[in-house]
């Protein structure tokens, strides 16, 4: 993977999980890192922790302008804040439905709005976002995320025809279920968390949750110099879910 030395680069809801270790992966490649989150408090150094809500256009907007003052512009947007929901169309009242959209779809509006500026100044510039599977495959009791998460795919592909004359790279990454304080949270409130568990291992083709760590792999690849001629694509880093239909283990 080509170096990213003297790139600049924000991650939102970087302080956990799968942008938690983006920003540092980014920053073993030699970029420059801010994390943009509600809750920055721990961020290790030498990552530059910004707190933000992406639901609040102003926050967004001076969060990314102290990263883009700091650093003297801007290279690399890695969208990647989300919240997650489950339930039916019917179990999610119409705030909730607000709530989610707000936080995984504008909030990417939000912060790509005002980085917009500062990439189109980057003869190297890229922005990323964080998708699922949950995009591509219907998952039972995830209506609203699933809704949430088909949009950021459109999203990333409109996104990424809007600027692409402009040289500003636009992708996604669709994590399969991944091994995150969130799923660890979900798995918590199940009545079983064990047959839970074991149950969204089964359900991956490779037998095993996702690790962010790898996830993280595929976005700063996405986002580096070795993928210039990439944009407008969706990477799936699933364990092979989105795309393998094997028939069931012998005995089970």
């Amino acid at each position: 993977m080509t170096g990213l030395s003297g790139l600049r680069a924000l991650v939102t809801g970087g302080a956990s999980g799968i942008g938690l270790a983006t920003a540092g992966l980014l920053a073993e490649q030699g970029a420059r890192v801010a994390v943009l989150d509600r809750e920055p408090a721990g961020v290790p150094r030498p990552l530059l922790a910004l707190q933000a809500d992406v639901t609040d256009d102003a926050s967004v907007r001076a969060a990314v302008e102290e990263a883009a003052g700091r650093f003297g512009g801007l290279d690399i947007l890695v969208n990647n804040a989300g919240i997650g929901a489950a339930g039916t169309v019917e179990d999610n009242p119409d705030e909730q439905w607000h709530h989610v959209l707000d936080v995984n779809v504008l909030g990417m509006v939000r912060t790509t709005r005002a980085a917009l500026p500062y990439l189109r100044r980057s003869s190297r510039a890229a922005v990323v976002n964080t998708c699922s599977i949950a995009a591509t495959a219907g998952l039972p009791q995830r209506a609203l995320y699933s809704a949430a998460k088909g949009a950021v795919l459109s999203l990333t592909l409109a996104m990424a025809a809007d600027h692409v004359r402009e040289g500003i790279r636009v992708n996604c990454v669709n994590p399969g279920t991944a091994d995150t304080p969130w799923v660890a949270r979900l798995l918590d409130t199940a009545d079983d968390p064990e047959a839970e568990r074991a149950a969204l291992h089964a359900r991956q083709p490779m037998g095993r949750l996702v690790t962010a760590d790898e996830v993280a792999a595929a976005i700063v690849y996405l986002a580096s110099p070795a993928a210039a001629s990439v944009t407008g694509t969706t990477l799936a880093v699933d364990g092979g879910m989105q795309g393998l239909r094997l028939r069931p283990a012998a005995g089970s």
